[in-house]
């Protein structure tokens, strides 16, 4: 009898342990509280008896982590705004195919499908990629408003743009690789050395860029669009423009392929792209765009509607299948000549600056070839597009820079050291050239 008790107490501890786990859905995220909570208790509301067990991770980190932990995974699903980030676990096998029933919501989106054509992640929400503004800074700074990338490119906005660092934020990334595709390799890269030359910091989240334009520690801020929405609706002093070259994208969410609770995970699915679900959306802490065009009856006066005509024409057909390609890549590129060598850069820059301001009418000829071989000096690429989608070269990148205390070693910190060297001796060389122009009469 004793024997018999202790084997009842057993299984109905068992069988105690075994309904917790199926009550409880996991999911690790790249989005803040802000977003996660409303749909937590949204959620829980409408399935009583289940709990949603977020884990915050930036989208990098969470992709390592899941390629870490595969063989031991304890998580449901992956929740992040970076379609390329779920390429790679798509290409990896580490997400499962399930059935996802919606009703209302297109195929596309801009011209982007909405969900994955191999049934491996979904779109809940849509996200353009601009420049998020605070008016009074730019007022009290007397400022022009930034609308295209071209803009922040200017001397006049030197020290007053923030951005974060794409290796750690996967929505930067999609910033990055937008203006990448949308203006070409090198005209792209060209563009974003001159920005950054003009930004006061380089931001680890990107969270931190939004709050430094909120607070007005620095004027103008390249964000996901939502970070500008939700700051605004919450009463900040802020706008946001989509430049012309931009894209629209769905942010996503795609069960792992061992999920302990698949059909929990479904389920919060189905929540995110139901009715209720795509209303959480347009609360003024997330202002989010919603991928049901039914949702937008209920939007806030002014609020942006990708499924209408006049929203970001010029929106970019972005190729997912050429970001994942060369992700780790790109990120790479950017720390090593950029992120790493943020004062190198901002000192190249400052010394053309200051030499065209001084030759602005001057005529002077010497003075103009200076110049130029100082902006040939700072845009220039230590490898081609071709290089960049090359298989064999793309694979030595798989170091990711997501947790700051990451060291990269092998083949790709060979690489890294060869692209180091030839960013800092080209900025020392512009300076030098750009300081030799500034000097003359």
């Amino acid at each position: 009898m004793k024997k018999f008790t202790l084997s009842a107490a057993a299984a109905a501890l068992m069988m105690s342990s075994a309904m917790a786990l199926a009550s409880t859905v996991t999911v690790v995220t790249s989005f803040p509280r802000d977003l996660t909570d409303p749909f937590k208790s949204a959620f829980e509301a409408a399935h009583p008896g289940t709990t949603l067990e977020v884990i915050n991770r930036n989208t990098n980190a969470a992709v390592s982590h899941l390629q870490e932990t595969r063989s031991a995974n304890t998580i449901d699903l992956m929740w992040a705004s970076a379609p390329d980030a779920f390429e790679v676990l798509k290409s990896e096998g580490l997400l499962a195919k399930v059935d996802v029933k919606s009703e209302g919501i297109p195929d596309s989106i801009g011209g982007y499908p909405i969900n994955d054509p191999d049934g491996l992640y979904y779109g809940f929400a849509a996200s353009g990629y601009g420049i998020m503004y605070n008016t009074r800074y730019v007022k009290a700074n007397d400022l022009p408003v930034a609308k295209e990338w071209d803009d922040l490119k200017r001397a006049e906005y030197n020290g007053h743009v923030a951005m974060s660092s794409p290796s750690r934020s996967g929505t930067t990334h999609l910033t990055v690789e937008t203006v990448l595709q949308g203006e070409g390799w090198d005209k792209g890269w060209a563009t974003w050395k001159w920005i950054s030359g003009n930004m006061n910091t380089v931001t680890e989240r990107s969270f931190g860029v939004p709050d430094a334009v909120n607070s007005g520690s620095t004027g103008f801020g390249i964000v996901i669009d939502f970070f500008g929405l939700a700051s605004k609706a919450s009463g900040f002093p802020v706008e946001l423009e989509y430049p012309s070259v931009t894209a629209i994208v769905p942010a996503n969410i795609g069960v792992l392929a061992n999920a302990p609770n698949q059909e929990g995970a479904v389920k919060f699915i189905e929540f995110l792209l139901s009715p209720e679900g795509q209303q959480v959306l347009l609360n003024p802490a997330i202002m989010r765009l919603p991928v049901n065009p039914a949702a937008y009856e209920n939007a806030p006066e002014g609020f942006p509607n990708p499924f209408s005509e006049d929203f970001a024409p010029g929106a970019i057909a972005f190729d997912v299948d050429k970001s994942g390609e060369r992700y780790n890549l790109v990120n790479s590129l950017f720390d090593v000549l950029i992120t790493y060598r943020l004062d190198d850069l901002r000192a190249a820059v400052a010394a053309v600056q200051k030499a065209e301001a001084a030759h602005a009418k001057s005529g002077n000829a010497k003075a103009a070839e200076l110049i130029a071989e100082a902006r040939a000096l700072i845009e220039a690429m230590p490898i081609t597009e071709e290089e960049s989608l090359d298989p064999s070269f793309t694979q030595v990148f798989t170091t990711s820079r997501a947790k700051p205390e990451t060291k990269v070693v092998g083949r790709q910190a060979e690489v890294e050291q060869q692209w180091d060297s030839f960013a800092v001796e080209n900025y020392r060389k512009a300076r030098d050239l750009a300081n030799q122009a500034a000097a003359l009469k």
